[in-house]
């Protein structure tokens, strides 16, 4: 088999190319030669993709070996939006992509818990789970049993009399839906405030109701949100508009248009000046330093743009109009129980805050304050200073009985944590029926 190697030398005055024929039986010839010119040949390059079969390894030397090292090979497919990482390696935070690899894991527990919490009975048939994918938060075409079985603490499958398997709440699942309902309550009044937040930071004043529904787990709001805002109607004004409800601010409330940055000013003047910076660009012929780059920054970074201010005249390219956009987003996922929120929350709000195409981008520029996990097409945008070593700085209590059904939902099958907990929750509701039968004799005599 004869190829055709064509070997490039680049000499003082320039290249010279030399053309050699060569088979497997004179491959010794062609040594011979090479050796004899006393030529150092850099690379070689070969019009046939196959390497060469040499029968005597020996005979290799540099021009040839290098035919190896030339072979096309398929080029490596980039990364789609959906698996490609918003952060390079080296810039990632272990912690927040940690976070929303959580969420990810836990997605089934959270979603099937609030679709058997509405259900009459809390129970749900199997073969009607494996079928509700979307409601209950699992990839279609996998078993839901899969899923089921990853939380024992929490649900359960029992059969009925008649033969069919269903799903339910255990015991301790029961006891933690009346401990969430009642921070519910609690927080109801302070839940209303980040409402009226809201719909003050909204162009028009006025959002649709189905937002809130869909994003009423971020700011702890209850299932039942559009019946309970009706309470307060010295807030809130609701009305139905081309067959879509809306919820509208009924009085302005000068006292809640301060935002977290503002309230933090007095306490950390410093911290404030460098949560944001917009940069100015300049010749490289001005030696400024860094404290002199720094105020020249400051001057198109300040005054910042309050998101309760009117910006119907800021045009949303321009620079105040991109300092709206950095402040309003910094207020919105401030308001947020974890400090964080997805694109498909800021996406929800796109119309209402006027965001523009250009969001990643925006907040990517600002990583003094902000941190986006995840991936280009679902990612999520994290305040940094809100954390301290992994942590929330100020817990919200419903943020602390997440963690806490985060945790019991962590329990496998088998494990003696689990059972301990199982047989106290039973022991407490043994007592408890105890002293209501107590209390109901008592009552009798």
């Amino acid at each position: 088999m004869r190829r055709v190697v064509l070997f490039i030398q680049q000499k003082e005055k320039g290249f010279k190319l030399f053309f050699s024929s060569y088979s497997n039986s004179n491959i010794e010839n062609n040594l011979l030669e090479w050796r004899r010119t006393r030529l150092q040949i850099p690379y070689a390059y070969t019009l046939n993709w196959r390497a060469p079969i040499m029968q005597n390894k020996s005979l290799q030397f540099a021009g040839m070996t290098t035919y190896a090292s030339h072979i096309k090979r398929p080029k490596k497919k980039k990364e789609g939006p959906m698996r490609k990482k918003v952060q390079p390696q080296h810039q990632r935070i272990a912690a927040f992509e940690n976070a929303v690899d959580r969420d990810d894991y836990f997605r089934f527990l959270i979603k099937t818990k609030e679709w058997l919490s509405k259900e009459p009975e809390q129970v749900l048939q199997l073969d009607d789970a494996g079928k509700m994918y979307r409601e209950l938060g699992f990839p279609r075409g996998r078993k839901v049993t899969r899923y089921i079985e990853k939380h024992p603490a929490l649900f359960q499958l029992y059969r009925h009399i008649d033969g069919k398997m269903w799903l339910g709440f255990t015991d301790l699942m029961e006891s933690l839906l009346k401990e969430e309902r009642q921070i519910m309550e609690e927080t109801e009044k302070h839940r209303m405030n980040t409402v009226r937040k809201l719909i003050m930071m909204s162009a028009r004043k006025r959002i649709p109701m189905a937002k809130f529904h869909h994003c009423r787990n971020i700011f702890g709001l209850t299932d039942n949100f559009r019946d309970r805002i009706k309470e307060y109607p010295q807030f809130f004004r609701v009305f139905e508009e081309e067959g879509c409800r809306f919820v509208e601010l009924a009085q302005w409330d000068s006292s809640l248009a301060v935002t977290a940055l503002e309230a933090s000013y007095i306490g950390n003047e410093e911290k404030v000046k460098n949560a944001f910076v917009f940069r100015v660009k300049y010749g490289k012929n001005l030696y400024l330093g860094k404290e002199g780059v720094k105020k020249l920054n400051s001057l198109n970074t300040f005054p910042l743009v309050s998101p309760y201010s009117d910006t119907s005249n800021i045009e949303p390219e321009s620079l105040n109009g991109q300092k709206y956009r950095v402040c309003l987003i910094h207020e919105f996922v401030s308001l947020t129980l974890e400090k964080k929120a997805s694109i498909h929350h800021l996406v929800e709000f796109k119309d209402e805050f006027r965001l523009a195409k250009d969001t990643r981008q925006l907040l990517q520029e600002q990583q003094r304050t902000f941190y986006l996990a995840g991936t280009e097409m679902n990612w999520t945008v994290f305040l940094k200073d809100a954390y301290r070593e992994e942590e929330l700085i100020e817990k919200d209590p419903m943020v602390v009985f997440k963690e806490k059904l985060f945790g019991y939902g962590s329990f496998k099958q088998g494990d003696l944590e689990l059972k301990e907990i199982l047989h106290a929750n039973r022991l407490d509701e043994i007592e408890e029926r105890k002293d209501n039968e107590g209390q109901k004799l008592m009552i009798g005599e």
